[in-house]
């Protein structure tokens, strides 16, 4: 199985910043998929909110995403953030496998 790691989250107040890290162990896996950043808020389904050419209506102009090929790790810039920001944030394929392989995720919890 591939193995995703995530890693950045943390608490913070309203307004401030966090930088997510997503190291793909495997890295022919990383190189052919598109990626992106799925957030789960506390009694919410699972959402994609980033991906290169993709960002939720709520994260948009906040959120920036990128990756280093090098370094087989994308990354998820977020900036001005909101309480609704709250969730646990993970990376993983746009294309999503049946069932999908979920890493363990990052919590990010935002302050008011």
């Amino acid at each position: 199985q591939v193995r995703l790691v995530e890693s950045g989250g943390g608490l913070v107040q309203a307004g401030g910043s966090l930088r997510l890290s997503c190291v793909v162990l495997e890295r022919n896996f990383f190189s052919a998929n598109a990626m992106g950043w799925y957030r789960q808020a506390p009694g919410k389904q699972r959402e994609l909110v980033a991906s290169e050419s993709y960002y939720a209506d709520s994260v948009k102009g906040r959120f920036t995403i990128s990756r280093d090929n090098a370094k087989n790790t994308m990354y998820l810039q977020m900036d001005s953030l909101k309480p609704e920001d709250t969730g646990v944030y993970y990376c993983n394929t746009l294309s999503l496998g049946i069932p999908p392989y979920w890493g363990q995720g990052t919590q990010v919890t935002v302050s008011s």
